[in-house]
C-alpha cells in the first residue's frame, strides 16, 4: 500500500496554525471568565482576533475558500467568546 504525500503550503500551515491558536484563546477567554486571569486572557484574545483578523486579509491572494475558512474562524472566535447560554436568574 502506497501512502500518499501530502504536498502542503508552510504557508498555509501557519495560517491555520494561527486560526486554531485563535480558537483556543477565545476558549480560553470563556473559561477565565470571573477568575483572576480573566483580564489577561481578554487582551489574549483582542490580540488573537487581530491575528485572525491578519490573516483573512492575507488569505485573499489564496482564494474564496481560504478567506471563508478565515472569515468562519473570525466568527467563531466572536461567537464563543460572547455567547452566554445559561439563564440567570
Amino acid at each position: 500500500m502506497m501512502l500518499f504525500a501530502l504536498s502542503v503550503s508552510p504557508v498555509l500551515c501557519a495560517m491555520s496554525v494561527v486560526q486554531v491558536l485563535g480558537l483556543a484563546a477565545a476558549g480560553l477567554a470563556r473559561l477565565a471568565e470571573g477568575t483572576r486571569h480573566e483580564r489577561g486572557c481578554q487582551w489574549l484574545l483582542v490580540v488573537a482576533l487581530a491575528a485572525v483578523g491578519g490573516v483573512c486579509g492575507f488569505a485573499l491572494q489564496f482564494g474564496p475558500a481560504s478567506a471563508a475558512f478565515c472569515a468562519v474562524t473570525l466568527t467563531a472566535m466572536t461567537m464563543i467568546a460572547v455567547f452566554d447560554g445559561g439563564s440567570r436568574g
